[in-house]
């Protein structure tokens, strides 16, 4: 993976986004806690506050479930029941400095794992989220992401803005992964680095 020291560069043709930093996976109370989730956020509200500066789109996702879906253990799936919503856990989490749009995504019980698109459990139908429409019509060229978790919903946003023509930057310092199995978030960097994502490292890292 290309790795750039220090800030990344934003402007008004790059869009921040924000993956399903949310109650339930951030706080250490949530259903589905990612370790170190709560971690990131101070600096992902660094980014969120130099994208703005700089004229950049940031937006946000979120899981956003049925109370009953596919997508969860109880009813199939792999999941414990997680972001529910309209639920705490569904919230963005407090903490988290919010100045955009937010994308919704599994409402329809599909697995939401991009930001792009889903795919629904079932029939394995894939449709769109309206995320690529809202950064084309910004003019956005290159996205920045950040947020939870590395090993599923951050590369599965990742690889489907390569797939869509954006150019990928990946905030290092600003995921963390769930790792169902050992080693899982460092294949998921390298399955990112083999599809051209670069990786956005701090050569100082504030205390």
């Amino acid at each position: 993976m290309t790795t750039q020291s220090g800030e990344p560069a934003y402007d008004a043709q790059t869009a921040l986004l924000v993956i399903d930093v949310q109650n339930d996976f951030a706080d250490p109370a949530g259903t589905l806690a990612v370790a170190g989730g709560e971690a990131i956020i101070p600096y992902l509200n660094g980014q969120v506050a130099l994208a703005r500066g700089s004229g950049a789109l940031v937006a946000y996702t979120q899981d956003w479930h049925p109370a009953s879906t596919p997508h969860f253990a109880r009813d199939g799936g792999t999941w414990p029941v997680h972001c529910v919503m309209g639920t705490w856990g569904a919230e963005l989490h407090p903490d988290l400095l919010v100045d955009g749009p937010t994308i919704r995504k599994g409402s329809g019980g599909e697995d939401g794992y991009s930001g792009f698109s889903m795919r629904d459990p079932a029939s394995g139908r894939q449709s769109a989220t309206e995320l690529d429409g809202l950064l084309r019509a910004a003019g956005v060229v290159r996205v920045v992401i950040g947020g939870l978790a590395t090993d599923y919903c951050v590369k599965a946003s990742a690889l489907d803005a390569v797939r869509l023509g954006y150019r990928v930057s990946l905030l290092t310092e600003g995921i963390r992964p769930v790792e169902l199995a050992p080693g899982d978030g460092e294949r998921a960097l390298a399955e990112l680095a083999a599809a051209g994502v670069s990786a956005v490292r701090r050569s100082v890292v504030a205390q």
